[in-house]
C-alpha cells in the first residue's frame, strides 16, 4: 500500500499562516530590521536638529544684543511697473508736392513757420494757365452758342437730331476743358492742407517745379505721440492699459499723462519692441520732435499689500525668509515675495500687519537672540536708502 504524506497542509487559518510565517522568516526578520534602521535614522535626525537649534537659541541668548531697527508692517499699495525709454513725434507728418510744372514766383513763409489750414505758403507762375484758361472760356462759349442755335433749328425741324446731339457732346467736352483749365490754375497757389509747423521748405523763389516735386514738409504738433518700445512679454498686459505716464527730460522732468493710441500688432525691429502710441496735448507746442522720454508702464497694482524692503531678504539653500521680532526676540520666518516696485518687495505669504520687520541689523542676528531696537518705522517709502 503506499504510504501516506505526513507533511499535508493545515487545515485551518491559523495554521497556514504559521506556515507562511515559519517558511518566510528570513525575509520578515529582514524587514523588520530596515523598518528599526529607518524609524532610528528619523529619530537620530530630528534629535540632532533639535539639539542644533537649543545649542544656536542657548549661543544667541548668549550673545550680546544687537542694535536693529524694526519696520511695522502696515497694508498699503504697491504696483508692478516698468520704465522705458521713448521719444516724441509729430501726430502727423505731411510731405507737400507740387502738382503742376512752373516756376515759384513767391514764396510767404519760411521754416519754423506756424501755419494755419488754408493758408499761402507759395505761389507758382500763372501766366501760362491764365491763358489756357481764357482759351477754354472761349472754346467753351463758342460751344454753347452752337448749342442753343442748333436746338433752335430742330425745334423748327430744319435740322436733324444727330447734329444737336453732337453739338451738345462738343458743349461737355469745352465744359470739362473749362473746368480743368480753372483747376490747373488754381493749383498755382500753393497752401497749407493742415495747420502745423514748417519743418522743411524746399520752395525757393525762381525755382522749376515739376509735378511731384517736394515743396516742403508740415508737422502737427497741437498734440504729439509719445513713442514706446514694448517688450515682447510684456504686450499683453499692455493691452489692458488706457493711461500710461511720460517724464519729459528736456521739459525739467514734466510729467504728462498720455492716452493709448495704438499698440502695434507685430514687432518693428529685430529686438522684437512693440511699438506703443500715446496721444499728448501739446496746446503751448513746448512738446518738440525729438525729445526723449521715460515711460511709467504699470501693469499690476495690488491694494492693501505688505511691501518690505528687498534687502531685508535673505536667500539661503533655497529658502527665503525674513527676521521678525516678537518679545524682545528675532525669529526667523519665511516668506514668499510677489511683484517689485522700486526696491520694495510684495510679500505675498509669510507675514502679517503689524509684524516688527528687522530692517537694519537682520545680517547679524540669529533665531531667538534678543535685540536692542533702535527705532520703529511704519512707513517703508520712507527710509534713505
Amino acid at each position: 500500500m503506499p504510504q501516506k504524506n505526513e507533511h499535508h497542509a493545515p487545515g485551518t487559518t491559523g495554521g497556514r499562516v504559521l506556515l507562511f510565517a515559519w517558511r518566510n522568516l528570513p525575509r520578515l526578520l529582514l524587514l523588520f530590521l530596515v523598518m528599526i534602521f529607518f524609524i532610528l535614522m528619523v529619530t537620530i535626525r530630528g534629535e540632532k536638529e533639535r539639539l542644533a537649534e537649543e545649542k544656536a537659541a542657548s549661543r544667541a541668548q548668549g550673545r550680546k544684543p544687537v542694535n536693529t531697527v524694526l519696520l511695522e508692517l502696515r497694508p498699503t499699495t504697491i504696483q508692478d511697473a516698468i520704465n522705458l525709454p521713448g521719444v516724441i513725434e509729430p501726430w502727423t507728418r505731411l510731405e507737400l508736392l507740387a502738382r503742376i510744372n512752373g516756376n515759384i514766383r513767391q514764396v510767404l513763409v519760411q521754416e519754423g513757420s506756424v501755419v494755419t489750414t488754408g493758408q499761402v505758403l507759395a505761389r507758382i507762375e500763372e501766366d501760362d494757365y491764365r491763358i489756357a484758361l481764357d482759351s477754354a472760356r472761349a472754346a467753351h462759349s463758342s460751344a454753347k452758342a452752337d448749342y442753343e442755335r442748333k436746338k433752335i433749328m430742330l425745334s423748327k425741324k430744319v435740322l436733324p437730331v444727330a447734329e444737336v446731339e453732337l453739338s451738345e457732346a462738343q458743349l461737355l467736352t469745352a465744359q470739362a476743358a473749362l473746368e480743368d483749365a480753372e483747376l490747373q490754375l488754381s493749383r498755382c497757389t500753393i497752401t497749407a492742407p493742415m495747420g502745423g509747423v514748417i519743418r522743411r521748405l524746399d520752395a525757393k523763389v525762381g525755382l522749376f517745379l515739376s509735378s511731384g516735386d517736394p515743396v516742403g514738409e508740415i508737422l502737427e504738433i497741437d498734440r504729439v505721440k509719445a513713442v514706446v518700445g514694448i517688450p515682447e512679454s510684456d504686450v499683453t498686459a499692455v493691452r489692458t492699459i488706457d493711461k500710461v505716464e511720460v517724464e519729459i527730460q528736456a521739459l525739467d522732468d514734466r510729467r504728462m499723462i498720455g492716452r493709448k493710441h495704438f499698440l502695434a500688432p507685430s514687432p518693428e525691429s529685430v529686438a522684437r519692441l512693440y511699438r506703443l502710441e500715446l496721444e499728448l496735448a501739446n496746446p503751448e507746442g513746448d512738446l518738440l520732435p525729438g525729445m526723449f522720454l521715460r515711460a511709467q508702464v504699470v501693469k499690476k497694482v495690488v491694494p492693501g499689500a505688505l511691501s518690505i524692503p528687498i534687502y531685508s531678504v535673505i536667500s539661503r539653500n533655497n529658502e527665503q525668509f525674513v527676521f521678525v521680532v516678537r518679545d524682545g526676540v528675532v525669529h526667523k520666518q519665511p516668506v514668499v515675495l510677489g511683484i517689485m516696485e522700486n526696491w520694495l518687495v510684495q510679500a505675498a505669504e509669510g507675514l502679517k500687519a503689524g509684524d516688527l520687520l528687522v530692517i537694519e541689523g537682520h545680517r547679524e542676528v540669529e533665531e531667538g537672540q534678543p535685540v536692542n531696537v533702535l527705532r520703529v518705522i511704519t512707513d517703508p517709502k520712507g527710509l534713505v536708502l
